[in-house]
């Protein structure tokens, strides 16, 4: 499906499967329960899912002649310290946006984790005291205006890297990778949650996994607290994707977006995210994030026990990565 596409290596290749017995025993053991582990995707940075994205926007990016990546994001952005990753990579310059979109306060919120590292690996950092949106930001465009009345040339990659016309193209291919590790398994996996804020890793799976009628399998957990602004920017991203690469057409039933689960707000974990991060690191070692997959992952157990996947449904969870943003909320897991 993305043969005609230019892409530039930045992950290890196809991403494991695990596995979960211990979690999926510990709620009652009719659900099995499996990860894609996108959190171990590649050496930069500590990788995660934007990579996939930037794998085919990395060869625009050099074809424009550009010199600086210019992005946004939030103050602990996983997105944002890809994109730093991946210009030390390329070497390019970097212009991050930091903006205020979680009302979060530890003493240490903006000194650790993903802004920490984006800082190590050279970016120019600007902190800009603004709430959070999933559209197109002013700060952003102001950044871009300024890289070029220094002379710079910059290449613009917006939130989530996720309304690109290239942003949902790396999704589409996770698809394609889970089929073939299907074939590989001697399995076929009835569901896939994912986390959804930004919406393109979302809507690339809608897209990857019309191919064999499983878009509406896909279960989306809403982390924006705008759920409806999400909806429909997955929409707009997965119809346009689809019509990049000339797949099935989408309609609006093809989004499935659960949104019981996102409160209090985009950033801060409820209490129950936080026992969702407990869990699954007590009971299989794997770590999750507050702001998205800790919430993703709640959502999943919670769907499990309300019996919403029916006994003996296979169901992948999608790991995006993330883990870097806990550092931001370490008085909360001060005791663990």
């Amino acid at each position: 499906m993305l043969s005609k596409f230019e892409r530039y290596p930045l992950t290890f290749g196809p991403t494991p499967i695990e596995p979960l017995p211990r979690l999926s025993a510990h709620l009652g053991g009719e659900v099995e329960l499996f990860a894609k582990r996108e959190d171990c995707n590649s050496g930069l940075a500590f990788g995660g899912n934007k990579l996939r994205k930037l794998e085919y926007i990395v060869p625009d990016a050099i074809a424009s002649g550009a010199d600086t990546l210019v992005s946004i994001g939030g103050v602990q952005s996983n997105h944002t310290r890809m994109v730093a990753a991946t210009a030390a990579k390329i070497g390019m310059k970097c212009r991050l946006v930091q903006e205020s979109w979680v009302p979060h306060e530890d003493a240490v919120y903006d000194r650790v984790g993903n802004i920490l590292m984006s800082r190590v690996m050279g970016a120019d950092v600007q902190l800009v005291d603004e709430g959070f949106d999933i559209g197109i930001r002013q700060s952003w465009e102001n950044a871009l205006a300024d890289v070029k009345a220094k002379g710079g040339m910059p290449y613009p990659i917006p939130a989530g890297a996720s309304v690109h016309k290239f942003g949902g193209l790396g999704y589409v291919g996770f698809a394609e990778e889970v089929r073939a590790q299907e074939a590989q398994l001697g399995l076929r996996f009835d569901y896939i949650v994912v986390c959804t804020v930004t919406g393109s890793t979302h809507a690339g799976m809608v897209v990857g996994f019309a191919k064999d009628g499983r878009q509406r399998n896909v279960i989306g957990i809403d982390a924006s607290f705008t759920p409806a602004q999400t909806r429909a920017q997955v929409l707009d991203i997965a119809q346009k994707t689809s019509a990049l690469i000339g797949g099935k057409d989408i309609v609006a039933d093809d989004i499935v977006l659960n949104e019981d689960y996102a409160y209090p707000v985009y950033g801060v974990p409820s209490q129950e995210t936080i026992e969702a991060i407990r869990l699954s690191a007590r009971l299989e070692g794997m770590m999750t994030d507050p702001v998205y997959e800790g919430k993703s992952m709640q959502g999943m157990i919670d769907l499990v026990k309300k019996g919403f996947f029916p006994a003996g449904s296979k169901v992948l969870y999608a790991h995006l990565g993330g883990v870097p943003a806990i550092n931001g909320y370490s008085y909360t897991f001060r005791n663990g």
